[in-house]
């Protein structure tokens, strides 16, 4: 999984890509979090365009990031997923859970509505 970070106002925009696994991903992603947490940054928006597979363990990563910000009074949301991801996040039911929107402009106007 590669991380690449582009600040949008008072939200952090990390596009995601290649395949979130586990393992090694698990520490990269969760040092990411709470480095933006320190940084100020609680609330995230995940642009998965280029992410091409994710797996139960990928998904745990996921749901625990989304934990630690909503402990720090912060959110997650998910945008651009591909078909195949959106269908795994249909079956798993995590679109119950996550906030996930067709394009990154529609995720982020969904931020400032909710202010």
């Amino acid at each position: 999984m590669n991380i690449q970070k582009s600040p949008e106002g008072e939200v952090m925009v990390l596009a995601l890509s290649g395949k979130i696994m586990g393992g090694p991903d698990y520490d990269k992603f969760h040092g990411e979090i709470k480095t933006l947490i320190n940084e100020g940054y609680v609330d995230i928006l995940l642009n998965m365009s280029k992410v091409t597979w994710i797996n139960s363990t990928g998904l745990g990563i996921l749901v625990s990031a989304f934990h630690t910000l909503r402990k720090n009074a912060g959110s997650m949301k998910i945008c651009e997923v591909s078909p195949r991801i959106d269908n795994i996040l249909n079956v798993t039911q995590l679109k119950l859970v996550f906030e996930t929107y067709e394009t990154q402009k529609a995720a982020l106007a969904s931020y400032q509505s909710a202010k």
